[in-house]
């Protein structure tokens, strides 16, 4: 027991019981080490039948004690050794023997019972009775055919033989046809067969009775009967011929008006009344004073009443009644149910001590009551007379017991319908505590649950049981621990302090017995990361990860197993296995739908376990759908039904509905419709004249799921054409023709045979009537019509059912011609050096002769300024789209003089062109000096010799030369700079240079206005000064960018302080071996260089190729409205409008004003400010220039 705390006070529980013995007159269960009385603990059932297709009949009999049992057998009340039997088999330490079929069994069949005894007394069995059935027969018989007046009653006999039953009686033909029974006809409880009356049809020679036990599969059959039923004399009169006489009821079965009828609780009760007459009688049933039970069931046509299970309550008297028109029969049932013997309780086996009363008590019921008889060890009570032992009402008294009381005691209840025995085992002894639970057990807690540790005990008189712990004089004391009857100790929420040995101690009035445990308490197993729920997409890797804590003396018994469903999943590590676990995770490849359920991770300790389950579902996309039906079919609609697939998890968003058809497109499925996902109908429109077969496929989150079987096919009546031609285009190719095109119908849409298209057209400024011409092709063309003037035009679709809706009218023109007129009052302003601004006036639209397409610039330069020679360049061109008076050309060669003329155009083409315009543009910066190079490198000096620039692009003043010190280090020297005023140096010469040092060269050309890009070159000073031969040493060609700019300074000598060279001292350099190993490197050194050399010259050109794949040809996309301009350069130079900015401030006048500063509004621009033209030649080759704009300098 355990006492609860209360405020103020601890209870302290001291655990000592007194229970974990037998008190006295309490029922048992001795262990089998303390000597004991024999218990039967198994036995036959009372009925044992031996089945004919059985191999063999074990009689058994076990029974347990101490010492161990013998065993003897009687039959028939008789002595019966199975033992001296050869053909009987018997069992070693066992009362069952074995009756082999094999042979006559019916020496066998009897009444056995088994005795099981040892020198404290003996038990007996039950009786069991072994029963060989016979194979049941009917006698060979003959039997003479039943005559029978028609009308008349009659009854064939069936008179089964005996069986095991149950049985069950058939009557049927010799062909296996079973006899019709109805209200005339009927069968029997007892397998007769009853006539209500005779017809004509009840003849027949084949009348058998068939009889089945099905518990040993056996049917037989009766010799067959034969009926003759005598029909009316033929030479009566014609009303009573064929007539039967009514006649009232009178019962077949049962006989007289009244019966009894027994039975035993749980049977069924049926009762029967089959009755004869004509007409033929109806059954009715009573019970006499109360109502039928709820129960009962009628049955063979209300002749049968059936009790189910009966009950002490449907007893009673019962009354059935025949009754036709002319009266009626009844008869009387009164029904007893009677009860086998039932235990009210059995008598009980008992440990009792030496010299104190024993009452053993058994009662029993029954109808009739049952008799109640004593045995002593198997012998009737009256046999062994005791002084000390009274009987009285059912109840044996043991006054004073002694040692020598101790017996099997047994009460045996019986009436006629069966009969109970109970052994009861009665033990007088004193005995001291014998512990029976092993010593020195190790048990194993985890840490907050409970353990429980045993020490069971079996003594007389009881023991009192004690536990302590590490060898204390005093019990274990607390809530957390309780002493249970059996002796077990129970510790709650055990804690690490709990650890330790401990011992049960037992002790009585005969002495005392103690064993000792040993309790370690382990740390709990405890899942630290769980699984989580997942969704994954179906045929990916699912990754489901567990980790768990435990105590770590488990470190060989720790288990971590995965479970699916609550089903272990079994690992096996092959090629094909789709489970694989490492480190605690789980991998599921290939995930399937049969991978979807409850994952459970298991952590196992031989103490304790924790798990941890994750729902894992599968994604897939949607089922295809299923049992699509067609319904409210009508002339252009039709209602789809669908059953949805499993959606797998995702949701379905959609359906989609598709379609094919059988003239157009065999085989090609279409969209027709989409329908949310939640809808699963849909009504769909369609066509006339078309063959429709349809099919469903559901969307989800995962994609588009298959598609389900199509629908039977479906085909509309043909119809009148729903739309027109959509799409209509008027073009006018030539200037007397009018060309109409349009998007014919798909032929889906036609909705019957037969498709002509009416084409209508006037002329919209002269209010005339319309012209009509029916096609079949989707164009027709217009002749004979003046040039560019407005027309109408409608489009009408027709089949054999008739047109389609009025169509909308279209306007569209005739024919173009070339325009007649140029642009007026064409004038120049030049914005910079590069860019012209154009102006001009437009030409009025009678003059176009069609739709304006815009304008074109024609461009050509006649000279450089710098010198007077005209040399006529390439002509170039621009084209701006749209309406509009003013243009900009950018890209022209600085200084120069230029000439243009302006022109419109439409769709035929070209207008006249303007009269010329000439101009002249300003000085810019020239161009990069095409040559530079280091011609002769000295200790001290370097010779530099460039080419003036092709395109000085004005007036050559100079040029800008700068150098610098960039030995290999991440430091640079100052920057030098020279300016050289005469245009015509293309030499110079660089002095006082630092010995064995890399330098680089910068050189511009000069005009006006600025310098130009820069060149550069590299090279390295000699150590010692050399000939011309080894001038070269050093040279390279650089690629290094352009160095920060300067502005122009005089010439400012340099110094090895301020260029920061390195000297290079004396010694080595005067010694003869190290001139010649000089010399030697300078010749190597100038090898390498010129092949440097020759290489570059090679490289650097232009290549019109790249610009053109840079820039493909925007002519060949058309005139739209993103185009602002065309540029052709039929010499494919490249565009010099563009410069890299120098490394110095340009100077004033420098020619990189800015086009949004000229420009016109109307100027298309990319959003960082750049131009966009399109450039187009001669040779129909486009180079796409993009001008960044600049800041414009004031002149």
């Amino acid at each position: 027991m355990r006492l609860q705390r209360s405020p103020g006070e601890v209870a302290v529980l001291v655990l000592i019981t007194c229970v974990c013995a037998f008190h006295t007159t309490t029922a048992i269960d001795i262990p089998l080490e303390v000597e004991q009385l024999p218990t039967i603990t198994a036995q036959s059932p009372s009925s044992l039948i031996a089945f004919p297709f059985d191999e063999s009949f074990p009689v058994t009999c076990e029974a347990k004690g101490n010492p161990e049992p013998e065993f003897r057998w009687t039959k028939n009340g008789q002595e019966f050794d199975p033992s001296l039997d050869p053909r009987l088999m018997k069992e070693e330490n066992s009362g069952t023997f074995v009756i082999p079929n094999n042979g006559n069994l019916t020496e066998y069949q009897g009444t056995y019972r088994c005795y099981a005894s040892n020198k404290l007394g003996a038990a007996i069995s039950k009786e069991i009775e072994f029963i060989v059935p016979h194979v049941p027969k009917f006698p060979k018989e003959t039997l003479d055919p039943v005559v029978v007046e028609e009308g008349q009653p009659f009854t064939l006999k069936c008179d089964p033989p005996k069986g095991i039953p149950p049985l069950q009686i058939y009557w049927m033909t010799i062909n296996l046809q079973h006899i019709e029974q109805d209200e005339r006809v009927s069968m029997g409880l007892n397998g007769d067969l009853y006539f209500s009356h005779a017809v004509e049809k009840d003849s027949r020679r084949d009348y058998c009775c068939f009889a089945a036990f099905p518990r040993i599969r056996t049917i037989v059959q009766k010799t067959a009967m034969s009926v003759i039923v005598k029909t009316k004399k033929s030479d009566m009169s014609p009303e009573t011929a064929n007539a039967i006489l009514d006649r009232k009821p009178s019962l077949l079965t049962p006989s007289g008006d009244r019966s009894e009828v027994k039975l035993v609780k749980g049977e069924d009760l049926k009762l029967e009344c089959i009755a004869e007459g004509f007409p033929t009688p109806q059954v009715k049933w009573v019970k006499m004073g109360e109502q039928l039970p709820v129960k009962v069931k009628l049955e063979n046509h209300g002749k049968l009443l059936i009790v189910p299970a009966a009950e002490q309550d449907d007893s009673g008297k019962y009354m059935c009644k025949a009754e036709n028109a002319l009266g009626k029969a009844v008869h009387y049932f009164t029904v007893t149910v009677e009860e086998p013997p039932e235990w009210v309780f059995e008598p009980e086996s008992q440990l009792s001590m030496i010299g104190s009363d024993v009452s053993i008590s058994c009662s029993a019921r029954g109808t009739p009551q049952p008799t109640i008889t004593w045995r002593v060890n198997g012998v009737p009570l009256q046999e062994t007379p005791a002084a000390s032992r009274k009987v009285s009402d059912g109840t044996i008294v043991l006054h004073n017991a002694k040692a020598s009381d101790s017996a099997v005691y047994q009460c045996e209840a019986s009436n006629r319908h069966g009969s109970l025995l109970s052994n009861a085992n009665i033990m007088i002894m004193n005995l001291p505590p014998m512990i029976l639970t092993k010593d020195g057990e190790d048990y194993s807690a985890v840490e907050g649950k409970g353990v429980m540790m045993h020490c069971k005990v079996f003594s007389s008189p009881p023991s009192t049981v004690t536990w302590s712990k590490d060898d204390s004089s005093e019990s274990v004391k607390g809530l957390r621990f309780t002493v249970h009857e059996n002796g077990s100790l129970e510790i709650h929420s055990t804690e690490k302090d709990d650890m330790g040995q401990y011992t049960c101690l037992a002790k009585n009035t005969e002495g005392s017995s103690a064993l000792d445990a040993m309790l370690y308490v382990k740390d709990p197993t405890r899942i630290t990361v769980a699984p989580e729920d997942q969704q994954i997409l179906i045929g990916t890797t699912a990754q489901l990860s567990c980790l768990a804590e435990y105590d770590k003396s488990f470190s060989n018994d720790f288990e971590l197993l995965w479970e699916k469903d609550d089903m272990e999943i079994t690992l096996n590590y092959t090629e094909n296995s789709r489970y694989l676990v490492e480190d605690g995770i789980l991998q599921i490849i290939n995930v399937s739908h049969g991978d979807q359920g409850v994952y459970t991770c298991v952590a196992r300790t031989p103490v304790d376990r924790d798990s941890a389950s994750a729902l894992l579902m599968v994604l897939d996309v949607p089922d295809a759908p299923e049992n699509l039906v067609l319904s409210e079919h009508k002339s252009r609609s039709v209602k789809l039904k669908w059953i949805p697939g499993d959606d797998h998890n995702s949701s379905t968003t959609e359906f989609i509905i598709s379609y094919e058809e059988s003239q157009w497109e065999p085989g090609n499925w279409k969209e027709l419709l989409r329908v949310p996902g939640n809808h699963n109908s849909a009504v769909l429109k369609l066509h006339g004249h078309v063959d429709y077969r349809f099919r469903v496929s559901g969307v989800n989150a995962v994609g588009r799921g298959p598609p389900s079987e199509p629908t039977e096919r479906y085909k509309t009546p043909p119809a009148a054409p729903d739309k027109n031609p959509e799409n209509i285009k008027i073009e006018g190719h030539l200037p007397h023709e009018m060309d109409i095109n349009w998007e014919p119908l798909l032929p889906i849409e036609h909705n019957g045979p037969g498709l002509e298209y009416k084409v209508s057209y006037r002329r919209q400024d002269l209010g005339e009537g319309w012209k009509e011409h029916m096609v079949k092709r989707h164009s027709f063309v217009v002749k004979n019509t003046p040039t560019f003037v407005p027309y109408e035009i409608k489009i009408q679709a027709k089949n054999h059912q008739g047109w389609g809706p009025e169509p909308k009218m279209v306007t569209g023109y005739s024919g173009e011609d070339f325009p007649s007129a140029a642009p007026d009052d064409v004038a120049v302003e030049v914005m910079n050096s590069s860019v012209v601004k154009v102006s001009w006036t437009r030409v009025h639209k009678d003059k176009l002769h069609g739709h304006l397409g815009g304008y074109r610039i024609n461009w050509w330069r006649l000279r450089s300024l710098v010198n007077s020679k005209k040399s006529h360049g390439d002509k170039h061109t621009l084209t701006f789209p749209g309406d509009r008076n003013h243009a900009t050309i950018p890209g022209l060669t600085p200084f120069s003089e230029y000439s243009l003329i302006v022109m419109t155009f439409n769709g035929r083409g070209n207008g006249p062109g303007s009269h010329p315009v000439n101009f002249k543009t300003p000085e810019g910066v020239p161009e990069k000096n095409p040559v530079f190079r280091v011609t002769d490198v000295q200790k001290h000096t370097v010779s530099l010799v460039w080419a003036p620039p092709l395109e000085p692009n004005g007036i050559l003043t100079g040029y800008l030369l700068e150098y610098q010190l960039i030995n290999d280090t991440e430091e640079v020297g100052p920057l030098q700079t020279i300016d050289i005023s005469n245009p015509e140096t293309t030499k110079w010469i660089l002095r006082d240079l630092e010995p064995l040092s890399k330098y680089k060269f910068y050189l511009r050309s000069c005009t006006t206005v600025g310098c130009g890009p820069v060149v550069s070159e590299e090279c390295t000073t000699t150590l010692e000064t050399t000939s011309t031969l080894a001038s070269t040493v050093g040279l390279s060609k650089s690629a290094s960018p352009s160095p920060p700019s300067t502005p122009k300074s005089p010439v400012t000598k340099p110094t090895r302080s301020t260029i920061g060279l390195a000297s290079i001292h004396g010694g080595i350099s005067t010694q003869g071996w190290f001139i010649g190993l000089m010399c030697a490197i300078a010749l190597l050194t100038l090898i390498v260089l010129i092949a440097c050399f020759v290489n570059r010259n090679k490289g650097g050109k232009y290549s019109v190729k790249e610009k053109e794949d840079l820039h493909p040809d925007v002519e060949s996309q058309g005139m739209n409205d993103d185009t602002f301009c065309e540029y052709s350069d039929n010499d494919e130079k490249p565009l010099k409008g563009s410069q890299h900015s120098l490394s110095r401030e340009i100077k004033a006048g420098d020619s990189g004003d800015s086009l949004v500063d000229y420009g016109d509004e109307d100027a298309q621009f990319n959003e960082d400010g750049s131009f966009i033209g399109e450039y187009a030649g001669r040779k129909e080759k486009r180079v796409s220039a993009e001008i960044k704009t600049t800041v414009q300098t004031p002149a």
